[in-house]
């Protein structure tokens, strides 16, 4: 009797899935003591509060993540890393674990870049995600809930380009993402940043998400976006960003019908808080003329909408390259043009 083909694909690719974990030093806790409150009592952690107290290395969080070179690069999901005070070790087996640093961070596409110190690492090819079709049987590797380690469950593509709103990461923070892969596979907690691979054992995706209460239903980040990126790492040591300048939310209907507005899509250039400036001085937003209140309808003549943000429309452009925007102000279309420059 013929084994599946999943097996040898496991054979070759588990090996370079790996944990991540978030550790930080917190203060140790030397006891616990009963805190009664509203009819009931609570058992509280006991710490020194004199600043004295001794502190330990303690877990925050965790998830997986894939090794794809000899040398050591590492990729996952931004969300896993976002804490940027925390420590990141990668397991690899019970035996090897490495300190682990982040390259870069990339909230937009969720994808985050490390890197650990060593030579000849099992690792995993990346396949081009351009050329992936609906129906392909795909694998999910992670760590399932964080404890149960090289976990796979098998699927196909059920979904290409799909948008979804993601909450994730230490904070809880939502993330708009775009162009995912869909699939059956199954995810879940603990599985964001494995990798979603083909028949060939070759990666096509990073493991993002799954819809809470729904059944076969998860999301990849395709693994082109995260060439880009690792592209950049490796000639600039950082993700290059163009770099706008300006604070601004994106318009949806709900947004339009309860402010009034005469547009529904676009970015409305407004301050965040009382006494800042929602035009950043000195950036190309205030070369271009851009001003407070101004409803950014275009970028380059790409139209701005919830599915598709400015921020996502400027990660396409070049540095040094003049930019055009179209901006609706007192009721009046103009074209306001700017060289953009890199993010600090």
């Amino acid at each position: 009797m013929s084994k599946s083909p999943i097996v040898s694909i496991a054979k070759k690719v588990c090996p370079a899935v790996v944990s991540v974990i978030v550790s930080k030093d917190l203060p140790k806790v030397e006891d616990f003591y009963s805190f009664p409150y509203g009819g009931k009592e609570y058992i509280m952690p006991m710490v020194q509060k004199d600043g004295k107290g001794l502190v330990e290395k303690t877990q925050i969080g965790g998830g997986s993540g894939f090794v794809i070179s000899r040398d050591g690069y590492v990729l996952t999901s931004n969300h896993v890393v976002a804490d940027i005070t925390a420590d990141y070790t990668v397991i690899i087996d019970p035996t090897h674990k490495y300190p682990a640093k982040v390259l870069s961070r990339n909230p937009i596409n969720d994808i985050a870049i490390l890197k650990i110190e060593g030579r000849n690492f099992s690792h995993i090819d990346l396949a081009d995600s351009d050329r992936i079709e609906m129906g392909e049987d795909v694998l999910a590797i992670g760590n399932a809930l964080g404890e149960f380690t090289d976990t796979l469950s098998t699927g196909i593509v059920s979904g290409l380009s799909r948008y979804i709103t993601a909450f994730g990461g230490m904070d809880h923070q939502m993330q708009n993402l775009r162009g995912l892969i869909q699939t059956d596979a199954a995810i879940n907690p603990g599985n964001s940043g494995g990798p979603l691979v083909n028949m060939r054992g070759h990666v096509i995706g990073i493991n993002t998400a799954m819809i809470m209460g729904a059944q076969n239903i998860g999301f990849a980040i395709p693994i082109n976006y995260a060439k880009k990126d690792l592209s950049e790492v490796k000639k600039y040591g950082k993700i290059v960003v163009p770099f706008l300048g300006v604070k601004y939310v994106i318009i949806s209907k709900e947004m339009a019908k309860a402010n009034k507005l005469t547009v529904e899509d676009g970015a409305l250039v407004v301050r965040e808080a009382l006494g800042e400036h929602p035009v950043i001085k000195g950036s190309a937003a205030e070369r271009a003329g851009i001003k407070e209140f101004d409803i950014i309808l275009e970028c380059n003549t790409e139209k701005i909408t919830t599915q598709n943000t400015l921020a996502q429309i400027l990660q396409k452009c070049k540095i040094g390259q003049e930019t055009h925007f179209k901006v609706l102000r007192d009721g009046q279309q103009i074209i306001l043009s700017a060289t953009l420059s890199e993010k600090e």
